[in-house]
């Protein structure tokens, strides 16, 4: 509509996730009308990262190494393997600060209806990796949906024979939340997850 190298941005900028035509269309007006050397850095690091970064040997997780640092860092506990289903779920848990286990990145969950099954998990990979590091927990850290419910009692019931201790992560209320304005899933996970004090 503009011309075709703008509408070609526009279009470029909806390709991330949330962003709409409108979204997309102020973005790339902005980077032209203010801020050009803002948006050669962006296309410069955007250029450099889709070229040099892969998936970590050992977790699946991005880096630009064979090995990402977590993998790397001699001082982790190789007792403990988290599971996650995406690299942002590291920086989550790693940003919260505490667990100083081992990571496996699932790059997804099963979903039938998407056509993801166990193999496009690399679940042989994550038994392998159990195997190899002696672990004795591992933490299934779905997303308590209802694909990542079903992934992670898919996960449990893979590796019951080959790990002592297999947990799920709490769901429930968040601390300062009150629960009049919690929903009914939210308060269902808290109530069946609860724990005893004393």
């Amino acid at each position: 509509m503009l011309s075709p190298l703008i509408d070609g941005l526009i279009a470029a900028f909806q390709v991330l996730p949330g962003v709409g035509p409108k979204s997309a269309q102020r973005m790339a007006l902005d980077i032209l009308q203010r801020n050009r050397e803002g948006g050669s850095k962006l296309a410069e690091a955007l250029a450099a990262s889709v070229e040099k970064v892969s998936w970590c040997r050992d977790c699946r997780t991005l880096t630009e190494a064979g090995q990402c640092r977590l993998c790397a860092d001699a001082d982790r506990d190789d007792s403990v393997l988290c599971v996650v289903e995406s690299p942002a779920d590291i920086l989550a848990i790693e940003q919260a600060g505490g667990f100083r286990g081992r990571y496996f990145v699932l790059n997804g969950r099963l979903s039938p209806i998407d056509g993801v099954g166990p193999e496009d998990l690399a679940l042989d990979r994550l038994a392998a990796r159990v195997r190899a590091l002696g672990v004795r927990e591992v933490i299934l850290a779905t997303n308590p949906t209802v694909e990542g419910e079903a992934t992670a009692h898919y996960i449990a019931g893979l590796l019951e024979n080959d790990v002592a201790d297999i947990s799920r992560i709490a769901h429930g209320v968040p601390i300062g939340g009150e629960l009049e304005y919690v929903d009914g899933g939210t308060i269902m996970h808290a109530l069946q997850g609860r724990r005893r004090l004393g």
